[in-house]
């Protein structure tokens, strides 16, 4: 059942147990949180959207799909959500598979209510700062969708070490010229020095 709308930041609560479900969003509805339950694996994926932020809580033990096998599922379709594997029969194998499937964390039930909600603050932290990294690659994106054709072709020989003078000569055209593009670039990429420049490239933005 799904308990709220899901906002930017909603905790999904996969769980077989209606016990565990309740209170986890009573916990986390105390605390702020927008949250969405459900009973199992299946119905989880069948209502998944990849418009869906924030992220899942998961048991690792439910019929059907289990918590590990659904964090399988959510790589394999390229599902941005992080996971927090809760499970009452906790084992260093299962540890380990699920952290190398890149879980943020591994809970033993019954857990510890102020470690949980860290462990959420985390998890979200990573989506925030994903979200930010993403908001600045798509301004870089435009900004180089603003690029002249020339002003291109002068970037990508600043961006392999070349001077003014040997870029002219690459160009067929004057010194001051490359100045002048050089300086349009910088101008509307907004980076200050070549460093600047470097490390947009670097974000694979071209």
């Amino acid at each position: 059942m799904v308990k709220s709308q899901m906002h930017k930041e909603t905790v999904f609560i996969v769980d077989d147990d209606a016990f565990i479900r309740d209170s986890l969003s009573l916990l986390l509805s105390l605390r702020g949180y927008s949250t969405a339950l459900f009973a199992n694996a299946e119905d989880f994926l069948a209502a998944l959207t990849t418009s869906w932020r924030g992220c899942a809580i998961v048991d690792i033990r439910m019929p059907g799909i289990s918590g590990l096998e659904l964090q399988r599922l959510l790589l394999e379709r390229n599902i941005q959500l992080p996971l927090i594997v809760i499970t009452a029969h906790g084992d260093v194998a299962a540890a380990r598979q699920a952290f190398l499937a890149q879980a943020v964390d591994f809970i033993e039930k019954p857990f510890d209510g102020e470690q949980l909600v860290g462990t959420i603050e985390r998890a979200l932290d990573g989506i925030r700062t994903t979200d930010q990294a993403q908001d600045v690659q798509q301004i870089a994106r435009s900004s180089l969708g603003q690029l002249t054709a020339r002003e291109r072709e002068v970037m990508g020989w600043m961006l392999k070490g070349l001077h003014n003078r040997r870029i002219a000569e690459e160009l067929g055209i004057s010194p001051r010229t490359v100045e002048v593009h050089k300086a349009r670039v910088m101008e509307k990429l907004g980076v200050q020095n070549l460093i600047d420049l470097v490390r947009l490239v670097d974000r694979d933005l071209v």
